[in-house]
């Protein structure tokens, strides 16, 4: 404890020397590592190294290209008409009754270890029929003796598309997924009545819910020609399905651990999908102490795999094609910790006890880039220390949303009431500044004011374009768009029955719940305060109700919040994986999809369907603008701003590079430990005045103890003596 007063490092001594990745995390530990269930950032830092999909992202290639992860190559869909006779490939789309991809799986991937796959000499599972209480205090797998794997096969990816019709699971694409993969939307009815059955007579409030076995019933979409081919067959053409094969809700799952997990007292100590995932990914957890430590550790059973030996221009000269063609991961363990504020994220990132401060956020490259360029002396610090600072423009998105089920920011029940909504959530988009905010007050999570709800860089977006601009919000001048007056907007305010933020009928002052994600630091308050202006601008008093994230997602899942603020980093580069975030059938607080503003407009959900089927091209771009248009007017969100893409890394940190979509980085960066310790030791000089303090004060209390020890015993021989 007393060395520990010396510096400030949050690692055991000698932790700096270690083949290890060092990071952090703000908030409370993840809710969902299940890979059907997993749809938030700060989740994806451990799904998407744990689990692998089909496909995957190049770390370096911009626009993003997929590549093969857990299959052996991408996939070209083939095309079959109603009486199942192949098509060719540039067949009408009246024509497609189904498009099948044949997905070939990469032999001998092996699951990391765990009990789940563990057999007696006879063949039996040992850990399958757990008697309650025989648990005992085990918490995490590697607390059974008997570890074991198996080879990851076809069957397993067909058992993950069954999960998502599952009753018992969160599954936020069920929605999405079922409208495209042949079967789902009634294997979703089936699995409920089965679940139903099961359950029959047991207490609604049980936490291990007997082994819902879905190798039972067999889905028409999803199918294992053999172990190493997958077929999923989809109705008619859709081809944004190729990104879905490179997202987590598409990797394997093994019904083992299902089972494993469904046991008796599995959920009273902490074991599930949750905190112990299983993939045949680069990494596995190792570690897990809620809201305190996250450890992933090298997968012993990874397959071969290499850094990547080409890129962008710029990257060679970068020095992230050094590693080229070298075995990864480069690192044995990433390891994060729980460090709730900003500040001392940054602090800890300063000193070198963090190799980069957050993996999930893009923000701080640009907080540190800001700072760099307010300050000579900062910016001669950041060079001196070396940080490498990499930013770029890329395709995620902040805003504030309004829920579409609420009576007063919402649609509205009748055709007046849904007028008067309307022009209250366009005078709220008007007065919101996004330009000053973000452009000009925080530039640290800044980015370009945002028009509609597809962000540049995707096909058929014309945000930042000359003469493109929201009417709603904006006006040209000069030829450039200019957020209209505060008049224009207190207008509406009358339209909505509000003059002055106040209701017209009652009298009574304006008052909107305004439902943050976060708990509200310091350093966010000024945000917050920033937000509560610009309602103030309209007279209307907006309540800040804040949440950690676990609890804010628990609100919005029961249809309980008004207005929000939101962001999305894209899960592909295609403009339907923004759109959908609008599309009603996917919303979140009735069908636990992503629509989080729970918007619903008959028009657009039609044209969004029709967008599915088509290819980049000008109908594609046309029926993307309908949508544009039809999203601004109804304005379920004040559409915020688009957000640069900035990460922050040691310089003994490398092939570190921003990119949304790239989810499993950490199997690319490689650590210079020797480096770090160097750098650690001449940045933190261990401070030995607090060690001479208290041994000058021990000395002082020693002495005086002596003294008055010494008097006690002279008094006691006087008196003696007399």
């Amino acid at each position: 404890m007393v060395l520990a007063g010396c510096n400030n490092s949050p690692h055991p001594l000698g932790a700096e020397r270690e083949n290890t990745l060092y990071m952090a995390f703000s908030e409370r530990s993840p809710r969902y590592l299940d890979p059907t269930s997993s749809y938030a950032a700060p989740e994806s830092t451990y799904v998407y190294e744990i689990s692998e999909p089909p496909y995957g992202y190049h770390p370096l290639k911009r626009p993003y290209t997929l590549i093969p992860r857990a299959a052996e190559a991408l996939a070209k869909p083939y095309y079959l008409d109603a009486q199942g006779r192949r098509l060719p490939d540039d067949a009408p789309d009246d024509q497609i009754a189904e498009a099948v991809y044949d997905v070939p799986i990469r032999p001998g991937l092996k699951w990391s270890p765990h009990p789940a796959f563990a057999k007696d000499a006879q063949g039996n599972y040992l850990y399958h029929h757990l008697k309650p209480g025989e648990l005992g205090d085990r918490r995490s797998p590697f607390d059974f003796k008997q570890l074991a794997t198996r080879e990851v096969i076809a069957e397993d990816f067909v058992y993950a598309l069954k999960r998502h019709a599952s009753p018992r699971l969160e599954a936020p694409v069920a929605a999405v997924f079922s409208e495209h993969v042949l079967g789902l939307k009634d294997y979703i009815a089936l699995l409920k009545r089965e679940s139903d059955k099961q359950l029959a007579g047991l207490p609604e409030s049980l936490a291990d819910k007997p082994f819902l076995d879905l190798r039972r019933w067999p889905l028409a979409g999803a199918e294992a020609v053999n172990d190493h081919l997958l077929r999923i067959r989809l109705k008619g053409r859709y081809p944004q399905w190729q990104y879905w094969l490179a997202t987590a809700f598409t990797a394997a799952i093994p019904w083992e651990v299902d089972a494993f997990y469904a046991q008796p007292g599995m959920a009273a100590n902490s074991m599930s999908w949750n905190q112990w995932p299983v993939g045949s990914g680069a990494f596995m957890m190792t570690e897990y102490v809620q809201d305190r430590r996250h450890v992933m550790s090298r997968n012993p059973n990874y397959r071969l795999d290499t850094y990547p030996c080409d890129g962008n221009p710029g990257d060679a000269e970068a020095g992230r094609l050094a590693d080229c063609g070298k075995r990864v991961p480069f690192v044995d363990k990433v390891v994060a910790l729980n460090v709730k504020e900003r500040v001392p994220i940054k602090e800890l990132f300063m000193q070198g006890y963090l190799d980069l401060p957050e993996m999930d956020r893009a923000d701080w490259g640009v907080t540190l880039g800001v700072d760099r360029d307010d300050s000579d002396e900062v910016r001669a610090f950041y060079e001196e220390r070396g940080f490498r600072l990499p930013m770029d423009v890329d395709i995620s998105n902040w805003y504030l949303g309004f829920n579409w089920l609420d009576p007063v920011v919402g649609k509205g029940d009748t055709p007046e009431q849904q007028r008067r909504n309307r022009a209250l959530r366009q005078a709220i988009s008007i007065a919101i500044d996004w330009e000053e905010g973000y452009g000009r007050i925080f530039r640290d999570k800044g980015g370009d004011a945002a028009h509609g709800p597809i962000p540049p860089g995707v096909f058929g977006s014309k945000e930042g374009t000359a003469g493109e601009f929201n009417p709603v919000t904006h006006r040209l001048v000069n030829g450039k768009p200019v957020r209209r007056p505060i008049e224009d907007a207190l207008k509406l305010m009358e339209e909505a029955g509000y003059p002055g933020g106040r209701d017209v009928k009652t009298g009574k002052p304006l008052v909107l719940n305004y439902d943050f994600q976060r708990v509200v630091t310091p350093e966010l308050k000024a945000e917050n305060d920033w937000m509560v202006r610009q309602f103030a601008k309209l007279g209307i008093q907006l309540d800040i109700r804040a949440t950690d994230f676990n609890q804010f997602q628990e609100k919005i899942l029961k249809g309980k919040h008004q207005i929000f603020w939101w962001g999305w980093f894209a899960d592909y580069p295609d403009a339907e994986n923004f759109l959908f975030l609008l599309y009603g059938p996917n919303s979140k607080s009735l069908h636990e999809g992503e629509n989080t503003a729970n918007y619903a407009n008959p028009e657009f959900d039609r044209l969004y369907r029709k967008l599915q089927s088509l290819e980049d091209g000008p109908e594609k771009a046309q029926v993307m603008a309908q949508m544009n248009d039809i999203a601004r007017q109804d304005a379920p969100w004040t559409w915020g701003y688009w957000s640069y893409s900035g990460v922050a890394f040691q310089h003994w940190v490398h092939n570190g590079k921003p990119g949304v979509v790239v989810r499993d980085r950490a199997r690319y960066l490689r650590v210079d430990a020797t480096e770090r310790t160097r750098k650690i030791a001449e940045w933190n000089h261990p401070v030995y005045w607090p060690l001479l303090l208290l041994a000058g004060g021990g000395l002082a209390i020693f002495i005086a103890t002596r003294r008055a020890w010494a008097r006690r015993e002279t008094a006691t021989a006087l008196q003696r003596a007399a």
